[in-house]
């Protein structure tokens, strides 16, 4: 039986495309005859819930739909509350999570499985999910205190003196950088120098991946 796919990609920053995975989730799903319905692609953080693109996957997934990503952390970084929400939803929605580098979440819709084994893997694949978005998690907290450690180290040898004076800049950048605007614009918007301009891309493109 063909299952209707909607992809959903997902990176961090503006500097990471998010569209990378694109052309694996559609061959995947072209290889199982399962047509894509419609694709999901958005820079955001992996620990915020209500992020744009996935919410209006959910607003218009139709029960018996594959939410197709390339792995679990693609859809979730989010703490066991905010996971358990998301996860509801999803299945309130009557929709299966189906994660290319999860072989027990595909194998569930193969049609020559029987009965026992269904049980079995939904299971498995049901504790997988959940551990994997726990690692998932868990990996987005440690790379934020290894970063909270770095910042303490910097105060202690004197190159670190609270916020940046560039703080603003680096937020403005940031979020021109999302919507794809020149950097001559942002720079202007900014009020900083190409120098600096390109020093904060490079910092941001360097930054912890969420």
């Amino acid at each position: 039986m063909a299952h209707n796919v909607l992809i959903y990609c997902r990176a961090s920053t503006a500097e990471q495309h998010a569209d990378r995975a694109l052309g694996l989730l559609r061959e995947f799903a072209s290889d199982r005859g399962w047509p894509v319905r419609a694709e999901y692609i958005e820079n955001a953080s992996g620990a915020r819930l209500a992020r744009p693109e996935l919410m209006r996957l959910l607003d218009d997934a139709e029960a018996g739909e594959v939410l197709l990503v390339e792995s679990i952390d693609r859809l979730s970084r989010l703490t066991q509350k905010e996971w358990a929400t998301l996860k509801q939803r999803i299945q309130d929605k009557g929709l299966v999570i189906v994660a290319v580098d999860l072989p027990t979440s595909w194998q569930l819709l193969n049609d020559t499985a029987s009965e026992l084994t269904e049980g079995i893997l939904r299971a498995v694949n049901a504790m997988l999910i959940d551990i994997l978005a726990t690692m998932a998690r868990v990996d987005y907290e440690t790379r934020r205190a290894r970063q909270a450690q770095g910042i303490e180290r910097a105060k202690a040898e004197g190159k670190y003196n609270g916020k940046s004076k560039d703080e603003s800049a680096r937020e403005t950048v940031r979020a021109m950088l999302t919507v794809g605007n020149k950097p001559e614009h942002i720079m202007k918007a900014a009020g900083i120098s190409r120098a600096t301009f390109y020093r904060i891309k490079r910092e941001l493109a360097a930054s912890v991946t969420e």
